[in-house]
């Protein structure tokens, strides 16, 4: 592992403890050069496969991308940081658990799912540019099912 500081290629683990419920270990690591000490996580990668756009097209799932149109809908709420990791850590494992490839179309909708039970301005917000509301009567009849 590469020191973040310096650069140097030498570090090593000073300890390591499960995390996540046993889904993560958790590093922490010191620089042989500069005694910088930071911290890792290791994972299993549950997030390989490809998303299937609405235009049939193909793309690796990325999510970072996922994460930031996420944290978008949610910005200035009472969400924190972990509700979001777990929430997209479960779907993760639920996209990974149907096969190579997912659609988009699922991803959106699991992902308002999930919104609706965490915040529902966060669903709202994220629902209005997944759906491409086009004016207030689109917004107004999304509310309508929310409440409804």
């Amino acid at each position: 592992m590469i020191c973040p500081k310096c650069k140097h290629e030498d570090t090593r683990v000073l300890d390591s403890r499960e995390t996540n419920e046993r889904k993560e270990i958790r590093r922490r690591r010191e620089c042989a050069s500069c005694d910088f000490r930071f911290t890792t996580f290791e994972r299993a990668e549950l997030n390989n496969f490809l998303v299937v756009k609405k235009d049939d097209s193909r793309e690796v799932y990325n999510r970072q991308k996922l994460l930031n149109g996420i944290w978008k809908a949610c910005e200035k709420r009472s969400v924190t940081q972990e509700q979001i990791v777990e929430m997209l850590e479960k779907l993760e494992e639920k996209w990974s658990n149907v096969g190579k490839e997912v659609s988009s179309t699922q991803i959106g909708e699991d992902i308002m799912n999930e919104l609706k039970n965490l915040d529902e301005v966060a669903y709202i917000r994220f629902a209005s540019v997944y759906r491409q509301f086009k004016d207030v009567d689109d917004f107004k009849s999304e509310l309508q099912r929310l409440l409804g």
